[in-house]
């Protein structure tokens, strides 16, 4: 299952998003309003839960500096990532796209492909405040 957030303009260069997304802790101040939990666990990994939902532990799996940021489920129960895609703009400002990758089975990706949508889409308008 794929998904993909719109592409937003930020008012930060691509270095400013990439350094924030490589910092697990300010993930917390882009999550929905739905989240009820939040925790940093080490300086790669992190534990959120939004209402309705389990708590999910994202790690940082890879990061290219300035460009891409993936995280990826800690848990192999549901595998899945969260790409970051960062792009210069003129005048110090970058877009940012996120992408949703996941392996589930039919019956699971009709239940979560909506939330998820949602998620990835609020994780993308609050960056975008910034």
């Amino acid at each position: 299952m794929n998904l993909e957030s719109n592409t937003i303009t930020i008012n930060k260069s691509p270095e400013e998003v990439f350094e924030f997304l490589t910092k697990v802790e300010n993930f917390e101040q882009i999550m929905p309003e739905s989240k009820q939990n939040f925790e940093k666990i080490n300086d790669s990994r992190f534990l959120f839960q939004l209402k309705g939902m389990p708590e999910i532990v994202l790690e940082q799996k890879e990061s290219t500096p300035s460009s891409q940021v993936v995280l990826g489920a800690a848990s192999d129960k549901l595998p899945f990532t969260l790409t970051a895609d960062i792009t210069p703009l003129e005048d110090g400002k970058s877009s940012t796209k996120l992408t949703f990758e996941g392996k589930f089975n039919a019956m699971m990706a009709m239940m979560i492909k909506n939330p998820i949508q949602n998620f990835i889409n609020t994780l993308s308008e609050n960056l975008g405040k910034l």
